[in-house]
């Protein structure tokens, strides 16, 4: 019998517009990529402001647990290069290690030419139950 890939079970109602769309899902492991938008625009060069590269890796870091309860504890982030509107970015997440509730996940993200844009560590939770009650 083949083995199936896992499905999404996390942040299903997140706007992939300006989080990224998912490329992989894997056991401990996922890939989002995303386009720079022109509502992404920080200055005239067409800077992208880097919280919405951020949101990219922070979804990817949530995709590598893929638990509906995850939520980020703290991150650690390094921008090595800026990026522009229209550019494309593709952000790799694997799970490092897992103890009890905590998962540690990298992440990197690069341009399509290969450069890094981020590296950073993310430091996630699962919880029993969704963060916030209806």
């Amino acid at each position: 019998m083949a083995k199936s890939e896992p499905v999404q079970n996390t942040h299903l109602a997140i706007d992939r517009r300006l989080c990224g769309h998912v490329r992989e899902i894997g056991t401990d492991r996922s890939s989002v990529e995303l386009r720079l938008l022109e509502e992404m625009r920080a200055d005239a060069t067409g800077l992208v402001h880097g919280g919405f590269i951020f949101g990219a890796a922070d979804y990817a870091a949530m995709l590598a647990v893929n638990d509906p309860n995850v939520v980020l504890g703290s991150a650690e982030v390094r921008f090595k290069q800026p990026s522009r509107v229209g550019d494309t970015l593709v952000f790799e997440a694997v799970v490092e290690s897992a103890d009890g509730r905590k998962r540690t996940v990298s992440v990197v993200g690069k341009a399509t030419d290969g450069a890094e844009v981020l590296v950073g560590r993310f430091v996630c939770f699962v919880l029993d139950a969704p963060a916030l009650k209806n």
